[in-house]
């Protein structure tokens, strides 16, 4: 064996001498000679999030159909989502006499092959109706609206659901819902396609 392979030898066996000595030392640590608990403990608080007044619609669409058409006039209804207001703010964050309404007001109504003339907003009408109301008479329902057909002022800046005048004190329900009926009225002449408009709800306070 020449020098070199001596050294190289030697070297490893030194290696593994060492990585044995090591090995032991591990298990002469891993003797138990006792043991002691620490328990850690954190009070988390709930994160008091302010109340808000918010509006949300069931559904996105409100076909209409047509329905109760005579000679001079065609008519069209449906039925609007549900629309509900939730008020989950505490009395002393409610404006002083404050009332909250919800408002509807249409688009007219065009055509999606983009020939015929737009059918006004005004003839669309509605029949607003509270959902479950046990408010005792401090929520209510929009008035009727008929199409400017029937001499009504149509679908444009109407109220659908109406609190009194103090929010705060309609706060113990937390949450209402209506509903409307809707007609679109038209002259018996109006030209056949597709038409599409869109009723935008607002809650205000």
């Amino acid at each position: 064996m020449n020098t070199r392979n001596a050294v190289r030898f030697g070297a490893a066996g030194l290696g593994a001498a060492l990585l044995a000595a090591a090995g032991a030392a591990v298990a002469l640590a891993d003797t138990e000679y006792g043991t002691g608990d620490v328990d850690v403990t954190v009070e988390i608080e709930e994160i008091e999030v302010p109340g808000t007044l918010a509006l949300t619609v069931a559904g996105t669409s409100a076909p209409l159909t047509e329905n109760g058409s005579t000679e001079l006039v065609r008519q069209f209804t449906g039925a609007l989502p549900a629309v509900t207001v939730t008020d989950t703010r505490a009395a002393a964050d409610v404006p002083t006499n404050a009332a909250w309404y919800v408002l509807g007001s249409s688009t007219d109504f065009t055509d999606d092959a983009g020939i015929a003339a737009p059918i006004p907003a005004e003839n669309l009408g509605w029949e607003p109706q509270i959902v479950g109301d046990d408010s005792g008479g401090l929520v209510f329902a929009g008035e009727p609206v008929e199409s400017d057909v029937d001499g009504g002022a149509g679908l444009v800046d109407q109220e659908l659901l109406v609190s009194t005048f103090d929010s705060a004190g309609v706060l113990e329900d937390g949450s209402w819902s209506a509903i409307a009926n809707l007609a679109l009225r038209t002259p018996a002449d109006v030209t056949p396609g597709s038409y599409t408009a869109t009723i935008t709800l607002s809650l205000f306070e």
